[in-house]
């Protein structure tokens, strides 16, 4: 930290919004946290960064980062200035954040001594955040470069929890090249795994969040139209065997002696969905049951597998893994998430509740761990 922080508050950036089709996830991710963040311990600046990819100084207006009438908040509606942006110093010895406005000379709007990315998906939750981070010398909440895009990109981390013996499922990666020049092979190798793993498949971007671009497969009629979904969000497609169980979640916070895992969580199987979708993620707000009942074993068996995931793939700060209980008592895990949805009614925040540890302090508790870390290599 620099050196006068004796004196002053330190400053927390809120940085919000972003390119990925989580745009509005994130606003709303961000309203709960400046609600949350202890303003007589901390000052705030929210940032927003807009769907085209603008920074801009926003209203510091929780209260409009909400869904209305079904109707998403963006960070368009919440930027103070239409055409200003917001300049990150790529100086490590200076972390003076700059306001443009064009025609106008740049306004300089103090340090900040700690960033908090509330982004998900690509452009936030994958590793390029975080490297201009690292360059502007920044210290912020969460993974790092390398565990953010390993856990954004799912064919990486399967096979990094594989690499650490840990548990995953089924699954053949579409690239694109592959597609493009032969995708007749391609359609045999998905047959062929079809014939060992069973229909459905699930067709999925190796690159996405909140459920974008997934199709459930029940036959070969249906897959060339999943892939061409899926590549919408991102060329390189990962296709997956139904994993027969229920769905189990736990989140890891990092202590000032390493991680811990909350206690575990159960998503019901949803109704009027085909599956956990983004619909019934966000917008009806599909509530899971905390705690899971599970017995006591698969409690700390599950909590012990979320630790060593969120360790195999160097987290930092906080996660939430994800989970499938199969019919033979054995867990797989299916994902990793490094920014978990963090809304109140999120899973993250609602595990770590029952567990013993509220939103205000959970926020709390991640801004004085970024606060200890320095960036860099560690």
């Amino acid at each position: 930290m620099s050196s006068h922080d004796h004196s002053h508050k330190p400053r927390v950036a809120v940085v919000f919004g972003g390119r990925s089709s989580e745009h509005a996830i994130s606003v709303l991710t961000a309203g709960a946290v400046l609600r949350a963040i202890d303003r007589e311990r901390y000052e705030v600046l929210p940032i927003g960064i807009t769907s085209e990819g603008r920074w801009a100084l926003t209203a510091d207006a929780p209260e409009r980062m909400a869904i209305e009438d079904r109707r998403l908040p963006s960070v368009a509606e919440l930027a103070e200035s239409d055409t200003g942006g917001v300049l990150l110093p790529l100086d490590p010895a200076d972390r003076e954040i700059t306001v443009t406005e064009p025609g106008q000379v740049p306004k300089a709007l103090g340090e900040v001594d700690v960033v908090f990315p509330v982004l998900h998906g690509p452009y936030g939750e994958d590793g390029t955040l975080q490297g201009l981070l690292e360059l502007s010398g920044v210290p912020y909440v969460g993974a790092g470069v390398l565990a953010s895009a390993v856990g954004m990109d799912k064919e990486y981390m399967k096979r990094v929890f594989a690499s650490f013996g840990l548990p995953v499922g089924p699954y053949v990666v579409i690239r694109p090249r592959g597609w493009e020049q032969d995708p007749g092979a391609v359609r045999r190798r998905i047959v062929d795994f079809a014939g060992e793993h069973g229909w459905p498949l699930f067709v999925k971007p190796s690159r996405a969040g909140s459920s974008m671009g997934i199709t459930k497969v029940d036959g070969l009629a249906g897959l060339d139209e999943a892939v061409e979904e899926a590549r919408r969000h991102d060329p390189k497609i990962i296709v997956e065997s139904l994993l027969r169980g229920r769905e189990i979640e736990c989140g890891v916070l990092e202590f000032e002696d390493g991680p811990r895992a909350s206690v575990p969580a159960e998503i019901p199987p949803v109704q009027d969905h085909a599956f956990y979708d983004f619909e019934a993620k966000y917008i009806d707000s599909a509530r899971g049951i905390v705690p899971a009942p599970v017995t006591p074993e698969q409690m700390e068996r599950v909590r012990e597998l979320a630790v060593r995931a969120f360790d195999a793939l160097s987290c930092e700060g906080l996660a939430r893994v994800d989970f499938f209980l199969g019919e033979d008592g054995e867990f797989v895990i299916n994902e990793i998430n490094t920014m978990p949805g963090f809304t109140p009614i999120s899973m993250y925040p609602r595990m770590w509740e029952e567990t013993g540890i509220g939103y205000a302090e959970l926020v709390d508790r991640l801004i004085a761990s970024a606060l200890r870390r320095e960036t860099g290599l560690r």
